[in-house]
């Protein structure tokens, strides 16, 4: 079983090369965001306790966060693997994550970061907003995401180097040429697992 996570800052291409992950490796997309949207959508426990603190204007905890994950795992337990895409973001859900993971027998397998300089981080973000329209794709809004990334996500990746699950990829370049970088680092790494 693969279980990828594919991390970077916000423009990096996440979105981009996890489709052509779960293409060719047939992995199950995690996302947190969607989970939450549809586990709202679908009034479960865990999409009304999560509703209670959005609406609250807080962050849903990592508990039910994970919980959510779990329980989208079970669904897809026969799958390729997984592709996580927005988690985790901090040191403390990447350790709830492997011991969610670990319950199971089906660690992470690595880590891929896309490197991408901030100069082109920040035309990407407003090259998407003129695209897709997006109004928090700016360029103010770009700093305080990665003012955010850099204290508290990027630890994460320390988290798996120390693993020695991580692995940095170029995230500039054609789409194809990212993503056969992305698929040597996986080929490398699954034979240390």
């Amino acid at each position: 079983m693969l279980n990828l996570i594919l991390f970077g800052p916000p423009g990096a291409g996440k979105g981009t090369q996890s489709e052509n992950l779960i293409r060719k490796f047939n992995l199950v997309h995690l996302s947190t965001g969607d989970l939450l949207r549809s586990e709202i959508k679908n009034g479960t426990a865990l999409g009304l306790e999560a509703k209670r603190y959005m609406d609250e204007g807080v962050l849903v905890p990592d508990a039910v966060v994970i919980s959510m994950i779990e329980n989208k795992y079970n669904q897809n337990a026969e799958a390729g693997g997984f592709i996580f895409d927005g988690f985790p973001r901090t040191v403390a859900q990447a350790e709830a994550l492997d011991a969610m993971l670990g319950k199971h027998a089906k660690p992470i397998t690595c880590m891929i970061a896309l490197e991408v300089p901030n100069d082109e981080l920040l035309r990407r973000t407003l090259e998407r907003q003129k695209i897709a329209g997006r109004a928090d794709d700016n360029e103010e809004t770009f700093r305080k995401r990665m003012v955010e990334y850099e204290s508290k996500t990027r630890p994460v990746a320390e988290y798996y180097s120390a693993q020695e699950k991580f692995k940095s990829v170029q995230g500039v370049g054609e789409i194809d040429e990212i993503f056969a970088g992305i698929c040597t680092a996986i080929d490398a790494l699954k034979f240390k697992v």
